[in-house]
């Protein structure tokens, strides 16, 4: 057969052979915007505190399971109501709907405290909660008795510390502030922080040097990490540590039972970013066992008469949660530009490899709070 006529032969036989059979389509190293559509994901940060299924149905819509938090704050339900809503909402859908139990701070130290707070633990994973929260007042608020203020250190912690461990619960620890609370206002790094405590000056710490210091905090959260190795440990918003990825690697090296989410402070990332974008992706690639995808989104009964609310109430809950998804999406998964309000400047997104990706927005989570056992 002439060299020609072979050539014509193959040719024919490939066009007519079965897609399935030719060489694959290298896939892509990275996710594009579309792919947001259908790879799974899972919010690790979330308040959900509204009785109405409007959450669960935006996360369903958007590919995400999440992880509602309940947390012993003023602005929030009172801590039994978002316990009911959270069993409730997860017994519908407990593969999708997830949730963290907490303890009220009151009474702390009297009699019978340590025992009340573990019975609360246990009636909150006995309705299949995934973890426990304590909260920044827990430094920045809470005093016992006597009129002294109460760090996460406080060894009068140990009893219900030591029940969360031996449960191999994981702790979800929102200590402190961003750093910028305890900055000038034309020191801070994001505009929303900037407007939001300009707004709230009692909540803004650089006029209340009478309270404890950002270091203060951050050195008590520290020495409690380092007195409970063998306990799963969460630094929510970053462990406070938004501010530089340089002191995030130092904690997470310094702790290797710690992870933390992103919850609230992704503006502050992206600022890091357009400062030096090689670096904030080195750090994501390099930690990204370590890192958990999370919001912050907040559904919760509007209150016209709580001023100072943070997280907001959002108006339109749905759209607002759609929309934040999507843009983090952007950020992280995509090379594409976005214009940052917060920062008052155009992001180039990190584009991290899909592996990275599956971990952060899936596997992480799920290995920290439901495959722990």
């Amino acid at each position: 057969m002439a060299v020609c006529e072979r050539m014509r032969l193959a040719i024919a036989v490939a066009a007519c052979a079965p897609l399935g059979l030719l060489a694959a389509t290298p896939r892509p190293a990275t996710y594009g915007e579309a792919d947001f559509e259908h790879v799974r994901k899972f919010d690790a940060h979330v308040h959900d505190n509204v009785p109405d299924d409007q959450f669960l149905r935006i996360a369903r819509q958007d590919g995400f399971d999440i992880l509602s938090i309940n947390t012993d704050y003023p602005d929030f339900p009172p801590l039994p109501v978002q316990a009911r809503i959270t069993w409730a909402k997860h017994e519908t859908d407990p593969a999708t709907y997830h949730f963290a139990t907490t303890f009220s701070m009151a009474g702390f130290g009297n009699p019978g405290w340590s025992e009340r707070a573990i019975h609360t633990i246990d009636e909150g994973l006995a309705h299949g909660a995934q973890a426990v929260k304590v909260w920044k007042n827990v430094g920045m608020v809470a005093k016992d008795a006597q009129g002294h203020r109460i760090f996460l250190d406080d060894p009068r912690f140990d009893a219900v510390m030591a029940h969360i461990e031996a449960l191999r619960i994981p702790l979800i620890a929102h200590q402190g502030e961003p750093r910028n609370c305890w900055l000038k206002l034309d020191q801070m790094t994001t505009e929303n922080d900037r407007s939001y405590f300009r707004d709230h000056p009692e909540y803004y710490m650089y006029l209340h040097p009478d309270q404890p210091s950002y270091e203060t905090l951050m050195a008590a959260r520290d020495r409690f990490v380092g007195r409970h190795p063998h306990l799963s440990f969460v630094g929510a918003h970053l462990a406070s540590l938004e501010w530089s990825v340089d002191e995030l690697a130092r904690f997470l090296d310094r702790y290797p039972n710690a992870t933390v989410d992103m919850a609230a402070r992704m503006t502050q990332l992206q600022a890091q970013s357009n400062a030096a974008y090689e670096k904030m992706r080195g750090f994501m690639i390099k930690y990204q066992d370590r890192l958990l995808y999370g919001t912050d989104l907040t559904d919760n009964p509007a209150e016209p008469g709580a001023r100072a609310q943070n997280p907001p109430v959002l108006a339109d809950f749905g759209k607002e949660a759609d929309e934040t998804w999507r843009s983090d999406w952007r950020y992280l998964a995509t090379p594409m530009y976005q214009y940052v309000d917060a920062i008052k400047a155009d992001t180039k997104g990190l584009a991290l490899p899909r592996g990275v990706i599956d971990k952060m927005y899936f596997g992480n989570a799920r290995r920290v709070f439901i495959g722990r056992k």
